[in-house]
């Protein structure tokens, strides 16, 4: 398992390897590692940038719903349970590093871990490559 398989899977392959490895870093191995920096600036990125592509989408396919509709479709898609059910169809939460504490009792399955990485992995993918490559 390593970056240019999960790349393979994705279908994206990064300019900057460096903001995906950054993108699949929790905190526990950061902080084990001591490394400057984990995914959660990036997961903070990923979630305005897949609301904002999700209400495109919606806006843009349901052009009868009104905005309470479509607000609340859009948070039906982008909340923790559907994004760990996007990322368990990538195996997600295989490339994560994370801290042995967290491996051990089960991070790699945890929703709130593996929700967040796929954030911060469309983040890194918007960095890297802009809105069109994260779009649907």
């Amino acid at each position: 398992m390593s970056i240019t398989d999960f790349e393979a899977i994705i279908g994206y392959e990064f300019k900057n390897k460096e903001l995906l490895k950054t993108a699949l870093t929790h905190s526990s191995y950061a902080n084990e590692n001591k490394l400057p920096h984990d995914n959660e600036r990036l997961e903070f990125l990923g979630d305005s940038v897949l609301g904002f592509i999700t209400a495109e989408y919606l806006f843009s396919q349901f052009k009868s719903r009104p905005e309470g509709e479509l607000t609340k479709l859009r948070a039906s898609v982008v909340c923790e349970k559907s994004l760990f059910k996007y990322a368990e169809k990538i195996s997600l939460g295989e490339y994560i590093f994370m801290g042995r504490g967290e491996e051990h009792s089960g991070g790699r399955n945890r929703p709130s871990i593996v929700s967040d990485a796929f954030e911060a992995v469309i983040a890194a993918m918007y960095i890297d490559g802009g809105i069109d490559v994260v779009r649907p």
